[in-house]
């Protein structure tokens, strides 16, 4: 296949990861055993992550002479930083949960057994948020590691006036 039909053919394969990111849904992945490669982008791909104690993610492509392409390296970078992230990418091993907790790749960890509760407690209590509201959250807490602290700040005033007009029924 031609070099354009490749990169085609992966861009599709990315769409199928990175719609998780959408900014008008909250996404959680459930980690159990191992996620490896694609497993271990589709976890990054989502906004939260939540591990069972027996959880292990591997960036594994460099083990088959490949690059990780499916999403996962700016968010494992905004994570745990360009060196760690570097390391993870380079060596392809396996991250046990209570090191991916540690270094800010799990939102929680809990035993395997409460995996199923963990993930439906926390999916509750997100749908316990205005959805409008958890929106313009994402949107805001998404961009801020672009913006400068003037330019957040107008973000969050700008967010702020929309929730208002929304709830005061004087939006348009």
């Amino acid at each position: 296949m031609s070099a354009a039909d490749s990169a085609d053919r992966i861009a599709v394969f990315q769409t199928a990861f990175t719609w998780l990111r959408s900014p008008s849904i909250v996404s959680i992945a459930a980690v159990q055993g191992h996620a490896i490669g694609a497993g271990f982008q589709l976890a990054l791909n989502c906004d939260m992550r939540v591990l069972a104690d027996d959880a292990r993610f591997s960036m594994a492509e460099v083990t088959l002479g490949l690059v990780p392409d499916l999403g996962g390296t700016k968010r494992l970078t905004e994570l745990v930083g360009p060196s760690r992230a570097l390391e993870i990418c380079v060596t392809g091993r396996r991250i046990p949960a209570d090191e991916a907790d540690r270094i800010g790749l799990a939102t929680a960890v809990v035993p395997r057994a409460d995996l199923d509760a963990a993930v439906a407690d926390l999916t509750a209590a997100i749908l316990a948020g205005p959805v409008g509201a958890v929106s313009e959250i994402k949107g805001l807490l998404a961009g801020a590691p672009s913006r400068s602290y003037a330019e957040q700040d107008r973000a969050e005033r700008e967010a702020q006036t929309r929730r208002l007009a929304d709830l005061l029924g004087t939006g348009e």
